[in-house]
């Protein structure tokens, strides 16, 4: 802690030194546009997103993908028929910038809705509406440490913020709001930007006595309240205000597809669900003191540490196990399907067999059995495809269909001048059409009939969820 601080305090006197701030603003404004609107994005096929990672809006609950922001994103995309791919920052600079260069299309993160900001972004319609609060300990919770230290008195009246030191998120609509209250109370807040900081970070800094004060949205606030019993977020600074995403000044038409939904979205029962889930129950505000939430516990499931040895085998990534494990089990080490398949890998008893499990509900024998049989399809399909992520693809569906099935659809893609060792529009399309005769009928398949939906989206789900583990978990 007293190194945070010695950081915090040496970022201060940097700040103080050097207000660089109306230059970088006038260098965002001045940096050129990629111009990619929604007939490009349509194209693509996909919505690349960034957003940012807190016990709100993105994180990961017991092997889950969750979030308020994640699931409206999903709805989103859902409804406008596009793939999403989401990534995370919590600098709002940097999204800003990568927005303006055509890295991502949208900013999905709690943004105030500011003049400011509107000289560089667009801002849809407002997702929510908040006030932004004053984050400070309250002292009559607050506990001395050995050093006796002493807690602020309260503060409820803004013009006693008057020479104050408040910590905020780099470049966020508080910085804005703190430069306007300094010229309201007509005296000086010493305000420190912390990059790399996001504000419920912050708000933890201030319930361990790390810093004094720092401002976030009243939302948010009232979740962490449950977290920390110490702070106090009474005291607001603002008016409530629109907050709402970011989109370029180029896509105009993303724009108006997005207003169109938010605006019908909010009005619907399904959106008072999603808010009340991540703001007002307080049993889902209590996941985050789990061992298995990303933001504090970093688990996936109990059987993280046997994943992670047992990948080693294989050279996999142990996130990318975890999510087939998931997509197979949802972590429960004795779970039987209609078909037979036991454990946390799902291994039917032959198969099991084969690979030398004598206790299929073991869950070290069920992931080792599991793995072996992941290397047996890969050394059959490397003599097929070289590419290893092409190759990933269709051993991950040959795990859930069998091999028969995914060497039908290649051959089925080859006879149809597809590229049968291309996995996306290309085998994938005649794996999940061989329930149609026209194609289980063909001559060159040999193993019949498939339910090909399955294995399709099995092969989808299982690498979205990858990619979120990877952008939340070590």
């Amino acid at each position: 802690m007293i190194r945070i601080v010695s950081v915090v305090f040496m970022l201060m006197l940097v700040l103080l030194a050097c207000d660089t701030k109306t230059q970088k603003i006038k260098e965002v404004e001045e940096s050129p546009e990629v111009v990619f609107d929604l007939e490009d994005i349509q194209k693509r096929g996909k919505l690349k997103v960034v957003t940012d990672y807190n016990s709100t809006n993105y994180f990961v609950y017991r092997g889950t993908p969750m979030g308020y922001q994640l699931e409206l994103l999903q709805e989103f995309c859902n409804s406008i028929g596009l793939k999403l791919e989401v990534s995370v920052s919590n600098n709002v600079e940097e999204n800003i910038d990568d927005l303006k260069k055509g890295k991502i299309d949208l900013i999905a993160q709690n943004l105030a809705v500011t003049r400011e900001k509107g000289r560089v972004i667009q801002f849809t319609e407002p997702h929510t509406y908040s006030r932004q609060v004053l984050v400070q300990r309250n002292s009559s919770k607050a506990e001395s440490d050995e050093k006796d230290m002493r807690f602020n008195e309260v503060i409820r009246n803004q013009l006693d913020l008057a020479g104050k030191t408040i910590y905020v998120q780099k470049g966020s609509s508080y910085v804005t709001r703190l430069r306007h209250l300094s010229d309201e109370i007509g005296d000086s807040i010493n305000i420190v930007e912390i990059p790399d900081y996001e504000a419920e970070q912050l708000i933890g800094l201030v319930a361990e006595g790390e810093i004094s004060y720092t401002i976030c949205d009243e939302n948010l606030a009232a979740v962490n309240k449950n977290y920390y019993d110490n702070i106090d977020i009474e005291t607001a600074i603002s008016f409530p205000q629109k907050i709402a995403w970011g989109v370029r000044k180029s896509s105009p038409d993303l724009l108006h597809v997005v207003n169109n939904w938010l605006v019908r979205f909010r009005k619907t029962t399904k959106y008072r669900l999603i808010f009340r889930k991540y703001f007002k129950n307080r049993r889902s505000t209590h996941m985050v003191d789990s061992g298995y939430h990303s933001l504090k516990g970093g688990s996936i499931s109990i059987f993280d540490d046997i994943i992670k040895r047992e990948s080693q085998t294989i050279d996999w990534d142990w996130r990318l196990i975890a999510a087939l494990i998931y997509q197979e089990s949802r972590f429960i080490p004795d779970i039987k399907s209609w078909a037979g398949a036991t454990g946390l890998m799902q291994l039917m008893p032959e198969t099991a067999k084969l690979f030398g499990v004598k206790n299929i509900t073991s869950p070290e024998e069920n992931i080792q059995g599991g793995i072996k049989f992941i290397k047996w399809l890969d050394s059959r399909l490397s003599l097929r495809i070289d590419d290893p992520e092409e190759r990933l693809k269709f051993i991950l569906a040959s795990y859930n269909v069998g091999l028969g099935h995914v060497l039908d659809a290649m051959r089925l893609a080859e006879k149809n001048d597809k590229n049968p060792k291309v996995w996306t529009d290309n085998v994938d399309y005649y794996l999940l059409n061989k329930s149609k005769p026209i194609y289980f009928n063909d001559p060159v398949v040999q193993f019949g009939y498939c339910r090909g939906e399955e294995p399709y989206l099995y092969v989808t789900d299982i690498l979205d969820r990858f990619e979120h583990y990877k952008n939340l978990m070590e």
